[in-house]
């Protein structure tokens, strides 16, 4: 009973892919209507200057950080889906085989946004704020998310070294008569149906 329970509760995560995937779709929507209102108040305005150009390109960076954004929750809707529920016919680079990778690209994309973020903050830096504390706090978190990454991979790394170290080593476990009789016997057919 408690088995089946649990492994029927698995479904419960369609809820949050289901949620994660609407939520992609409203930022994803929310920014096409956006980008053609930034697109259609320029040409109104038909005001072309420095000053307007600047303004455009950061409201252009904001765009790219609301994109990135829904990127990341369509690839956390599909990475959900495909640990709990079933495989999906994606490319390559969207499949998710564990929840490590979802982590990962999910830090990933953090990564980005912190830096589109960053240079929307660079581009429309008025003079008054202090930009260097604010980009020092943004590389100490890209820092130390990078840092985590790289631990993470290389003791990955280690683990299959020992993994595939273990499997190169000849098996020196004494067998019993009859394993050795049943052993004997297997190479002996494989010989003769050559």
């Amino acid at each position: 009973m408690i088995p089946r329970l649990l492994t029927g509760s698995r479904y419960l995560i369609v809820i949050a892919a289901l949620c994660m995937l609407v939520a992609a779709l409203a930022l994803t929507i929310y920014g096409g209507i956006l980008t053609f209102q930034i697109i259609t108040d320029t040409i109104a305005t038909a005001a072309v200057s420095a000053k307007g150009a600047k303004k455009l390109i950061i409201h252009f960076i904001e765009l790219a950080d609301l994109f990135l954004i829904s990127t990341v929750l369509y690839v956390i809707a599909v990475g959900l889906y495909e640990l709990f529920i079933r495989e999906l016919n994606l490319p390559n680079w969207l499949v998710i085989t564990n929840l490590d990778m979802l982590k990962d690209k999910l830090i990933g994309v953090i990564v980005v946004v912190l830096s589109v973020f960053f240079l929307g903050q660079v581009v429309s830096w008025d003079g008054q704020r202090d930009l260097l504390g604010y980009g020092g706090a943004i590389a100490l978190i890209i820092a130390t998310l990078t840092y985590f990454l790289s631990q993470k991979s290389s003791k990955k790394a280690s683990s299959e070294a020992k993994a595939g170290a273990k499997a190169s080593k000849p098996d020196t476990t004494p067998i019993g008569e009859g394993e050795r009789d049943h052993r004997e016997t297997a190479v002996k057919q494989k010989g003769t149906s050559r």
